[in-house]
């Protein structure tokens, strides 16, 4: 993780992307944003930048690879593994079983998708936050 490295969102929802992007910035993040509509998309752009992201925000819901089979793939795959990108999922998708296996799947963070833009800017800026204050192996 680096501090100042890209936010990438992972959400096939065009309406919910807009608004994820458009809260990120009215809190004021400056870190680059780079979405991806498709986990397919966002697992070859991961295993091919340099870049160290600062976190990933993903939805469950997507087609071809959901959001628990993305973050399953990431751990299975030593590159990015050690990359140690923290992973939160934000997501409408929320019931025991899924957050069983989120987390079984060492995700970092569970959100549900807040119902207005107000909560959900705050969550986003708790996120932002959070990971900003952490300390991360890739820190040093």
């Amino acid at each position: 993780m680096s501090k100042t490295g890209p936010i990438i969102i992972v959400e096939d929802n065009p309406d919910d992307l807009d608004v994820i992007v458009s809260g990120l910035k009215d809190i004021g993040v400056n870190n680059p944003i780079v979405s991806f509509d498709a986990a397919l998309k966002a697992m070859a752009y991961l295993l091919e930048t340099s870049d160290q992201p600062f976190v990933i925000l993903c939805d469950i819901r997507m087609k071809e690879m959901n959001g628990l089979q993305f973050r399953d793939t990431i751990n299975d795959n030593e590159y990015l593994r050690k990359k140690s990108i923290p992973f939160v999922f934000l997501t409408a998708a929320v019931s025991q079983e899924i957050v069983d296996v989120a987390y079984d799947l060492t995700v970092q963070g569970f959100m549900e998708k807040p119902k207005s833009y107000e909560e959900l800017k705050d969550v986003l800026r708790e996120i932002v936050s959070y990971w900003h204050r952490c300390w991360h192996p890739n820190s040093f």
